[in-house]
């Protein structure tokens, strides 16, 4: 049996809470979940919003940074242990400091005491009682950063506590945490409930009992999340669920200004689960009591607590949790998402809302597909007929067709394959993602660079092993970075199912579903910075090309342009569609990052059409071979009609094809069949 062991010295002023520990829910591993009600004021239109689940955007045990002490105050500097924070008196003037104090002493404790969580939650539960009665700490901009610390703090206090048998409570003026130990073989359900009665009396702990009268919030775990539960050895520490009740609704403000919140907060978490809590056949379900009886009948709408709303203050969200049942006292909620390719090279690492988040991946996953299949076609075109890649440009194009066709089919098969829920999976789908996107650049360089040289700088000294060599650098460098990356990091790839529990990782939030790199040091040094390099250097390999075109044309005779500006819309197809697409990412602010979002998902998921347009439809050479070897009747054209059309139009035989050991054919010659075949 489960026994409590709250502390008698921790219920003095405690305000009239009853707290029936029970059930918890949450939508992914060790999630930290919350729930509470919003009620419209008067004037605006009316919305009433029922909360559901907030996620905190970090992993159970992560080492957060500590806090900056410049201008703490100089007591709360000398504090040392979190029992040192005992005869601290919170006040207007120093809660911010409490705050950031209490964090630093977490910093460096990686376990806990029962005492330790008591004068935590005491304190904060006067940082609160402060929050309400001072306007300044009160406001959204000072609110919202306090709301999210609080938050975090006693997630984290609540994992490191030691020391107790079973379950273990603790509880404080608008504060309340309550610990339970699971034991996987034994799990059934849980239903965790918070009751005011009049009077004073004191908090009780219960497990496993349903609600009863007076309860203003409660969470109903179903028995079919046992199967998340690792299975423990006898040296294991077993999953833990979390509650939490937070009694001042005030210090969940929201920036619309048209809703209040209007029940008290409940919030629950589960540390070691193993696989993803959500879409069960069960669902979870959540009571609230109103604090304002909603006798109008307005609108009600399930939310969550968002993280990363108002430019990371937090704020309310309504994804995930739906409205089951609502009368002017009571609300029941239920409560239980695929990536757009904005996530590969999204700068700012903010998430989209639900809605414009649906259409780019609509987007996307159309423009993946349409993508992978023309340049199937085209690596096949290239391939088979022989005549098609005798010349270094071509074969350069032919590895950039690999390895964003590599990058299209891994980005659509990464929900599916991350959905099987294993960690090794997940590592290996995001590391051969960053792979091949890393390869797409590297190859897209090697592309301008080779442009360089046929069209700008002659070329004429032989290579032994060229193309090999290239290769070398196109598929080792790519590969050399990741294997930096993992080895550096272990745990820089994977998802956020599965990096809630990884130690010393900074996450951003994007979908949880997505296999992709979750570390930000890692993902602006080995991503942004290298696409930035490779983008930046074909854009002067771009502008040195054309700067040539034009001197070139300036001095061409007459009746010569109309080859030179196929020269030119050549080269701006190829560097623009191989390669400049990609810089609109780092345009993902806002105001416009939603716009350019968009832009960015439509040219980048298609440009595989794109190759396929310009080095396929419009090139006069891949046109015969296909209507040498795949038309029938009138429409087949025979092999001598290529060679004397081929010949009449003065094209030569590929000078690379039989080089001589020293050097290659006069700069002229070698130009003129690179170009034609880089441009044509």
């Amino acid at each position: 049996m489960l026994t409590a062991c709250v502390n008698r010295a921790s219920k003095e002023n405690i305000r009239n809470v009853w707290i029936i520990k029970a059930a918890v829910t949450t939508c992914l591993s060790a999630l930290f979940s919350v729930f509470s009600l919003f009620l419209s004021p008067e004037s605006p239109p009316a919305l009433e919003t029922e909360s559901g689940t907030f996620q905190i955007n970090r992993h159970r045990g992560e080492e957060w940074n500590v806090p900056s002490t410049k201008g703490m105050d100089s007591y709360l500097k000398a504090v040392e242990t979190i029992s040192d924070m005992k005869p601290v008196n919170v006040t207007t003037d120093n809660a911010p400091d409490v705050v950031k104090t209490i964090e630093c002493l977490l910093h460096n404790e990686s376990t806990i005491g029962y005492q330790a969580l008591v004068t935590v939650l005491n304190k904060l539960g006067d940082v609160i009682d402060v929050s309400v009665v001072t306007p300044d700490l009160e406001s959204d901009d000072n609110t919202m950063p306090l709301t999210n610390s609080i938050l975090n703090i006693m997630e984290t206090v609540g994992d490191r506590v030691v020391g107790y048998n079973g379950s273990c409570s603790a509880v404080a003026p608008a504060i309340a945490i309550s610990l339970v130990d699971i034991v996987p073989s034994q799990f059934d359900n849980l239903t965790f409930g918070v009751s005011f009665h009049s009077g004073d009396t004191m908090p009780e702990i219960f497990i496993s009992r349903k609600p009863f009268n007076n309860t203003v919030v409660s969470i109903s775990l179903p028995s079919i999340i046992r199967h998340s539960f690792p299975q423990v050895g006898p040296n294991q520490s077993p999953p833990r669920i979390q509650f939490q009740f937070y009694g001042i609704p005030t210090l969940f403000q929201s920036n619309q200004k048209d809703q209040i919140l209007n029940t008290f907060v409940v919030s629950a978490s589960v540390t070691n689960a193993i696989s993803p809590i959500k879409d069960l056949d069960e669902e979870i379900q959540i009571m609230f009591h109103h604090l304002t009886p909603n006798t109008l009948h307005k609108d009600i709408q399930c939310v969550f607590w968002n993280f990363n709303k108002s430019n990371g203050r937090g704020g309310w969200d309504n994804h995930g949790c739906r409205k089951n049942y609502s009368n002017s006292n009571y609300t029941t909620c239920l409560c239980d998402h695929l990536t757009h390719f904005g996530v590969l090279l999204d700068v700012s690492r903010n998430p989209v809302d639900p809605y414009n988040e649906q259409i780019l991946t609509i987007i996307t996953y159309i423009g993946c597909g349409v993508s992978s299949l023309f340049l199937g076609i085209t690596l096949i075109t290239y391939t088979v007929f022989k005549k098609l890649h005798q010349d270094y440009p071509s074969q350069i194009l032919i590895n950039l067709c690999l390895a964003l066709l590599g990058l299209n089919l891994v980005f659509l098969a990464n929900s599916w394959l991350s959905s099987w829920e294993v960690y090794g999976l997940c590592v290996a789908t995001a590391f051969t993602l960053h792979y091949f996107l890393l390869a797409a650049f590297t190859w897209m360089g090697i592309e301008a660079i080779n442009m360089y040289f046929a069209l700008v700088k002659v070329f004429n000294i032989y290579v032994p092993l060229y193309i090999l060599k290239v290769c070398a650098v196109g598929w080792g460098l790519p590969l050399l970075i990741c294997i930096t990356v993992i080895s550096v990091n272990m745990d820089a790839y994977g998802s956020h199912l599965y990096a809630d529990a990884q130690p010393g990782l900074n996450l951003i939030d994007n979908s949880s579903d997505f296999c992709w790199l979750q570390d930000n040091v890692a993902y602006y040094t080995s991503v942004v910075a290298y696409a930035l390099l490779v983008l930046l250097f074909n854009i002067v390999i771009f502008v040195t090309v054309l700067v040539e075109l034009r001197r070139v044309r300036v001095n061409s005779p007459p009746g010569t342009h109309s080859k030179l500006m196929q020269d030119l819309k050549g080269v701006a197809s190829l560097t623009l569609l191989l390669g400049l697409t990609w810089i609109v990412g780092f345009f993902t602010w806002d105001p416009a990052r939603v716009f350019v979002l968009y832009i960015f998902s439509g040219l980048n998921s298609l440009q595989g059409l794109f190759i396929f347009l310009f080095h396929c439809v419009m090139k006069e050479k891949v046109r015969q071979q296909w209507r040498i070897h795949l038309c029938f009747s009138r429409f087949r054209l025979k092999e001598s009609s290529e060679w004397s059309t081929s010949a009449t139009g003065g094209t030569v035989a590929n000078p690379r094809l039989n080089p001589p050991r020293e050097s290659v054919p006069s700069g002229h010659t070698v130009k003129s069949s690179s170009t034609e075949s880089t441009l044509a």
